[in-house]
């Protein structure tokens, strides 16, 4: 599971049997204070890979920027380069895809109604009361 945002516009080709495939880039990002209180920014880059509908729907709402929730398993292929070297590479194949901020980084506010996004991913976040919370 990641939040982070997309590096580039969503990359969408389709396989021979016309099956979806997407590939995004996207950046997490921690930042501390370190000993000498300089403020360190540390930023990760992960591949993700969507497929079938979930990489259409990638590549019709996200963009260049867009924060996402992504989750999915990783996986690491293997291959040899034309020098004989043997190279890895891991990538998170993309399951579920929910879309976060928005253009603006506009947030639904308090007592708004739920929506379900394109992707299907239901916002719950007003579906409770605080005494609901079991801490």
């Amino acid at each position: 599971m990641i939040i982070g945002r997309l590096g580039q516009d969503p990359e969408v080709r389709y396989t021979q049997s016309n099956t979806a495939v997407s590939n995004l880039s996207v950046a997490t990002s921690e930042s501390y204070t370190n000993k000498e209180g300089e403020k360190v920014e540390n930023t990760e880059w992960h591949r993700v890979v969507c497929w079938g509908r979930l990489a259409e729907i990638c590549q019709e709402y996200l963009q260049k920027g867009s924060q996402v929730y992504i989750e999915g398993p990783l996986q690491t292929k293997e291959w040899e380069t034309k020098e004989g070297e043997t190279r890895y590479t891991t990538e998170i194949k993309g399951i579920n895809m929910t879309m976060l901020g928005g253009k603006g980084e506009v947030s639904s506010s308090p007592g708004s109604s739920n929506a379900t996004d394109p992707a299907g991913n239901v916002d719950m976040k007003d579906d409770f009361e605080e005494d609901d919370l079991p801490f």
